[in-house]
């Protein structure tokens, strides 16, 4: 017995496998009835109705939450523990697939041979298996505009997932995003991080407004600083890398029971994410307002217009982003639409206002300390980062994150003292030429004979032996 309940055998949870029988699936060693869970499951049925009477946990883990399935089934559909006399140890086969993808691990560069963040991402683009990579690189359409800074699904590139980045962003003081689709729960990095370790919390809105009241409240209580609400994604883009891939197997024909007319399987973002509110709009800030102290961010942010609106709707600050070209492709950037907000902000006395917080932060594409020192310039309160970092932490764990840290600090260090600046307030927008910002092709004289004798940089390589992975 465990908890008060009894044991349930292997044997009787194989004979819960539809709709009419009852779904029932293990979880950990726990047993849950999910069938009324079905059409409500964000990744949609077919995919807990190919693990119908099974352990879905292999499959469970890389993209929930530990306590994803504790917390959205009551507690009278947690049957209990699992029987473990009554389990068929199963041995499990090691996939070619799996096998060139722990060659590769092996093969790597040592950590020391990364000398700046691109390189984390060439090695993660070696190491990663294709669905991971699929997810974290893809971006909308055709990925012109392409750069972005997700965090989700930490789990799809390493083991200990987003626990890596908040330990070592609390080793070095910087500020931490949780988000919303991590794959360890918002307790567990809660508990990795240091005493006074500041964090913020990136909020895709639920549907289910009572949901996110739970969410957004239990934050405030565990100590989250401020609140970032996603804005800028009512839909996701179509992102084309990642819906190639599937997220799911075909499976058992038992999944053709499925009543959703929804078509789930396009990839790892759209499987996860159904249960945003697309009716998100500005008469819900105040319904944020009334259910939290945070301060109140929004995150998405494309024009100068509801950057103002987001002013006088009392809000604390705005993110300034595309979502990374994986929602609209060819979108404009955080980076470009800072000057004109900032403009306009200070037209209307709302720029660092000594009577009224008011931050600007942008994100995506920043991959040197001189593009964060540019966005800086350009009146950016702070500029976010997050790809580089998912990209250290799958290829070399929290060692990785912290080595990428590193490269940031020394790379500021050398920027502020060629620049002449003692700290970031000597950091003053003369120290950037803006004027073509917005012009993505500049027509630049070739000089053929420096080209002709200029060698290109080169990224980590993967050591001598090893077989490149085929581009998507």
């Amino acid at each position: 017995m465990g908890n008060g309940k009894l044991l349930i055998s292997a044997e009787e949870v194989s004979k819960h496998t539809s709709r009419s029988t009852g779904v029932w699936i293990i979880v950990h060693g726990h047993v849950y009835d999910v069938t009324e869970f079905l059409d409500d499951h964000p990744g949609g049925s077919k995919i807990i109705l190919k693990y119908a009477g099974k352990d879905a946990t292999e499959e469970y883990e890389p993209i929930h939450p530990p306590d994803a399935i504790t917390s959205n089934l009551p507690p009278e559909k947690h049957l209990g523990p699992i029987d473990p006399k009554t389990v068929k140890q199963v041995v499990k086969e090691t996939t070619l697939a799996v096998k060139k993808q722990e060659e590769r691990l092996r093969s790597r560069p040592s950590l020391e041979e990364c000398l700046n963040l691109h390189d984390f991402e060439a090695v993660a683009r070696s190491t990663l298996t294709d669905k991971a990579w699929a997810y974290y690189s893809s971006a909308a359409d055709d990925e012109i505009t392409h750069r972005e800074n997700p965090t989700a699904l930490g789990k799809l590139g390493h083991p200990d997932g987003e626990l890596n980045l908040v330990r070592a962003a609390g080793k070095y003081k910087v500020i931490q995003m949780i988000p919303t689709l991590a794959s360890c729960s918002f307790d567990e990095m809660m508990d990795a991080s240091v005493p006074n370790q500041v964090q913020f919390m990136q909020l895709y809105v639920n549907k289910d407004r009572e949901k996110t009241k739970r969410i957004v409240q239990h934050a405030e209580q565990r100590g989250v600083k401020a609140l970032f609400i996603t804005v800028d994604a009512p839909q996701l883009g179509r992102r084309e890398k990642d819906m190639r891939m599937k997220f799911e197997d075909e499976g058992a024909a038992v999944q053709k029971e499925s009543k959703s007319d929804v078509d789930r399987n396009q990839g790892a973002a759209r499987a996860i994410s159904s249960f945003i509110d697309p009716g998100l709009s500005w008469k819900d800030i105040s319904w944020f307002r009334s259910i939290t102290n945070m301060p109140l961010i929004l995150k998405g942010i494309q024009c100068w217009e509801d950057a103002v609106l987001a002013y006088e709707h009392g809000c604390e600050g705005i993110v300034l982003s595309n979502h990374g070209g994986r929602q609209i492709d060819t979108a404009r950037s955080g980076i470009e639409i800072l000057v004109e907000v900032v403009d306009e902000l200070k037209k209307r006395g709302m720029y660092r206002n000594p009577g009224r917080r008011f931050e600007v932060y942008v994100d995506g594409g920043v991959r040197r300390a001189s593009d964060v020192l540019k966005a800086i310039a350009l009146g950016a309160t702070a500029v976010g980062l997050g790809r580089a970092f998912i990209y250290a932490s799958s290829s070399y764990g929290q060692d990785g994150v912290e080595k990428a840290i590193q490269i940031l600090n020394d790379e500021f260090e050398m920027n502020l003292r060629l620049l002449g600046a003692q700290n970031l307030t000597e950091i003053v927008p003369s120290m950037v030429d803006a004027r073509s910002l917005g012009v993505h092709v500049t027509p630049v004289p070739e000089d053929a004979l420096y080209r002709g004798n200029y060698v290109d940089m080169r990224l980590a390589e993967m050591k001598k032996g090893d077989t490149p992975k085929a581009k998507l």
